[in-house]
C-alpha cells in the first residue's frame, strides 16, 4: 500500500489501541507519522515497530487537554516534514471522575472531559487547517463512538463529548470543504485494545457475552477502526465529508426488544457467564 506516500499524518493517542493501529497502517501506506501521546514508553515502542517495518515515525509527548501541547504538536509535524495532510483526533483517557450523571459529575471533571473530548478537536483544526490549506487540502478524522449515537447511564461526560464530536465534524466539513479539507468521524463499537484484552483474559465468558451482542458475533479490533481511518483519509474517499461512519459490527442497527429477548435466552443457555459489569 502506497496511497499515503508524501503525506504527513498526526495521530493523537497514537501509541496503542486504535491510535496505535492507525499509526502503523498510515505509516505502512507511506505516510510520515507523528505519534502524539502521553505514554512515551508505548509511543516509542510503536514508533520502533513502524521503523522496523520500513516506515517513518516520530513521537511527541502531547496532552490534548492543553492548548499549548496541541499547538506544539502541529508545529512538530511542520518542523519534521514541512507539511501536514492528515490529523486523526483519537486521544482520550477516561478517569473514575468521568462517570456520573448531572447530579454527581463535578464541574472540574466536566471541564477536563470536554477539554480532551471536544475542545482538543477544535484546537487541532485551528492549528492544522492553515497548513493543510498550504498544500491544497487534507483530511481530519475524529474518533467518536456508538456512545455518540446511543446513550448509556452514568456516562454524562463521555456521551455528551462523543455526541459533540459528531456535530463539530459536520460543521467543520462545511467550513473547510472549499479548501479541499474533508472532515469525517468514526463511531466504533466495543474495540478490544491491548488494555481491554487484559480485562477480558480475566473474564472470557464476559467477552463471549459481549460478542454475542453483535450481529457479526464478535467485538472489534483496533485494525477494524484503523482500516476505516485509512479509507477516510485516502483519495478513495475524496467525495466523503461530514460523515459519521459507524464501525460497530451491526450493534446499533438491532431492534432493542428483539435484542433484549435474545440476551435473556443467551444467559439461560450459558449460566456460567460472568457479567462484564
Amino acid at each position: 500500500m502506497t496511497k499515503f506516500v508524501g503525506k504527513v499524518a498526526i495521530v493523537t493517542g497514537g501509541a496503542a489501541g486504535i491510535g496505535g493501529a492507525t499509526s502503523r497502517l498510515l505509516a505502512a501506506g507511506g505516510a510520515d507519522v507523528l505519534i502524539a501521546d502521553v505514554n512515551m514508553t508505548e509511543a516509542q515502542v510503536n514508533a520502533d515497530l513502524i521503523r522496523s517495518a520500513g516506515g517513518t515515525a516520530e513521537v511527541l509527548y502531547t496532552d490534548v487537554g492543553k492548548h499549548e501541547h496541541i499547538a506544539a504538536m502541529v508545529q512538530a509535524s511542520i518542523d519534521h516534514w514541512g507539511r501536514l495532510d492528515i490529523v486523526v483526533n483519537n486521544a482520550f483517557s477516561p478517569t473514575d471522575e468521568s462517570d456520573g450523571d448531572a447530579l454527581t459529575v463535578t464541574e472540574t471533571a466536566w471541564d477536563a472531559g470536554m477539554a480532551t473530548l471536544v475542545k482538543a478537536h477544535f484546537l487541532a483544526a485551528k492549528y492544522a487547517v492553515p497548513h493543510m490549506r498550504a498544500v491544497g487540502g487534507g483530511s481530519i478524522v475524529n474518533i467518536s463512538s456508538v456512545h455518540g449515537l446511543l446513550m448509556a447511564p452514568q456516562k454524562l461526560i463521555y456521551e455528551a463529548g462523543k455526541s459533540a464530536v459528531i456535530g463539530i465534524t459536520k460543521q467543520m466539513a462545511i467550513d473547510f470543504g472549499p479548501d479541499g479539507i474533508r472532515v469525517n468521524a468514526i463511531c466504533p463499537g466495543h474495540i478490544v485494545t491491548e488494555r481491554q484484552r487484559e480485562r477480558w483474559d480475566e473474564n472470557p465468558s464476559g467477552l463471549r457475552y459481549f460478542e454475542d451482542q453483535y450481529p457479526v458475533r464478535r467485538t472489534g479490533t483496533p485494525d477494524d477502526i484503523a482500516n476505516a481511518v485509512a479509507f477516510l483519509s485516502s483519495d478513495e474517499a475524496s467525495f466523503i465529508t461530514g460523515h459519521a461512519l459507524i464501525v460497530d459490527g451491526g450493534l446499533t442497527v438491532q431492534l432493542q426488544e428483539d435484542f433484549s429477548v435474545r440476551q435473556v435466552h443467551y444467559i439461560r443457555e450459558h449460566p456460567e457467564t460472568q457479567m462484564p459489569y
